[in-house]
Order: C-alpha cells, then structure tokens, then sequence
C-alpha cells in the first residue's frame, strides 16, 4: 500500500523527468545519424593516433561537402561526411594514411542516400505506432472480462501512458547528449526503445495480470476489499519479481555496455535508461493510474 498511498509523489517524480526530456527535445532536437538523414561513415584506428588538427588537414580540400570528425576509442577517429562515392572514399583513406605512410586499418565505412534515409525514418515511426497499437488491442483483449471497477480498455491506455514515459525519458538523455557530447541517433536507438516498450509492457502486464487475479478473488471469497487495496497488494506481492528481473537483464546490459563495441554502446545506453524507467512506471506508475483513475471514475459519478 505504499506505492498506492503515494502516488502523487511518484507522479511528480516521473512528471518532472518528462518536462525535463520534452524540454530538450523541444530545445536541442535529436541528432539524427546517417541512417536518417543520409551520408557516409569512416572509422579508423591508427597504431599512433594523430591530432584532430591533424586530420582535418588531410581531410581539407576534399570534395566531402559537410563533415565531422570525432575521437572514438584510444586510437580511433570516426568521420562523417556526405554521401561518398566508392573513389571519394578512396581518396578519403589515401589522405589519413598520408600516402601509405601512416598506419591505420579502416574498421568500418558505411554509406546511405538520402532516399534510404527518409525511408528510415518512415519505417521506424510505423513500427512504434504498430507496436503501441498492437499493445492496447492485447491488453483490452487479455483483460475484457475485467470491467469493475475499471473498464479493460483503460488498462490498455494507462498502458501506453506508462510507455510514453518509458520512451520519452532515454529519448531526453540522447537530446542532451546529443547536445553535448555529439551523440547520433540511428536505426540500433529505434530498435532498442522497440525492446525497451516490450520489456516495460511485460512487467507493467505482470502487475496488470495479478490485479485481474486477485479481483476475481475479491468476488469469488465476497472479501470486500477495496480497489486501491487490491492494487496495492498485487504491486507488492509482483514487486520482488519485477526488480529481480529488470537487474539480471541490466548486469547483462551494463557488461555489454563496458566491455562490447564501440557500435553497440548507445544501443546498450539507450537500453539501460529505458529498462530502468519501464521498471519504475511499471511499478509506481501504470497500476497507481488505475487507482486514481478509479476514484476520479467514483468522484465523477456522485
């Protein structure tokens, strides 16, 4: 019943990171990477890593249009420019290696036109709209038979409410990284808040599930409980389980996160925020809202 009793303090919580994550998205936008918005990607490592100065020397008086250069690793740069024709790229590489003279190995060169790119964005919008639809029509399936005191449409939508939290506050993280540590956005952050809105939708389901259950036994046993109680007692008796499960999954996150790639360390970033935030709306948010929503329903109808 603690949770339930203060929900207002945990609405404010989470009301305050939103603000916070609208506010720089609304000030900084994202930075969207080549996957959206079109160009080519050049990381390289050296054996002795030269200067930034350096580098744009060599890059300076080529035909790459805009461009950008960023220290990766210990040794490594990653460059951004326009698209890249194959013998662009070409001379691309001959200027960082200086001739040959200069030992480096080129670990990755991607290339997307803006085509792709603007289909990208297309299709990453219709996956979450598709998810998110998909969800509601779940739950007010899976919870038709619950109608009192709260219609099992409403869980579908406190569901999504919940979930637009979970994905508003990593996508405010990577505004402000973004901002100020120039952090891109592509296809991997996409589908990472993919696995973060199903991850979050599981345990806030979880949750759903045991108050559906212990309703049933409130009317089968005529015990008479109220409805903030019955929702209080299924947050605590889910509350072991949802946080033993969302820390395994982040150990295994956080090792990848440390020890994986430099390719996969915003998709395991994106991951860590966004379980960390479905695991507290799932918890102190989404059945919370079914109480306030309950009273408001009791309040109304006076």
């Amino acid at each position: 019943m603690f949770i339930v009793r203060n929900r207002k303090f945990f609405y404010s919580f989470s009301a305050l990171l939103v603000i916070a994550s609208v506010t720089a998205l609304s000030i900084w936008g994202l930075s969207p990477g080549i996957d959206f918005k079109g160009g080519s990607i050049i990381e390289v490592e050296y054996t002795e890593r030269p200067t930034v100065e350096a580098v744009n020397t060599a890059l300076s008086g080529l035909p790459l249009g805009s461009y950008s250069v960023r220290e990766t690793g210990e040794r490594g740069y990653i460059i951004r420019t326009d698209e890249l024709s194959p013998e662009i790229h070409s001379v691309v590489m001959t200027a960082l290696s200086d001739s040959g003279k200069v030992s480096l190995t080129e670990k990755r060169f991607n290339s997307i036109g803006p085509v792709l790119g603007k289909e990208a964005i297309e299709k990453s919008w219709m996956s979450i709209s598709l998810v998110l639809l998909a969800i509601i029509l779940f739950i007010t399936f899976a919870f038709r038979k619950v109608s009192r005191p709260v219609s099992s449409w409403k869980y579908g939508l406190i569901a999504i409410v919940a979930l637009g939290h979970d994905v508003l506050i990593p996508t405010g993280v990577f505004a402000v990284l973004g901002h100020y540590a120039g952090f891109e956005i592509d296809t991997l952050f996409v589908t990472a808040l993919l696995v973060v809105l199903g991850f979050s939708i599981h345990d806030t389901i979880v949750v759903f599930d045991r108050v559906r259950e212990n309703l049933r036994r409130n009317t089968e046993y005529h015990e008479k409980k109220q409805f903030d109680t019955i929702v209080g007692e299924s947050i605590n008796q889910t509350f072991v389980r949802s946080i033993n499960t969302s820390l395994t999954t982040l150990i295994a996150i956080a090792v990848l996160y440390t020890f994986g790639p430099d390719a996969t360390k915003h998709f395991s970033l994106t991951l860590l925020i966004g379980i960390i935030a479905g695991t507290y709306s799932s918890i102190f948010i989404g059945s919370p809202l079914l109480v306030t929503w309950q009273k408001w329903q009791d309040k109304r109808n006076k």
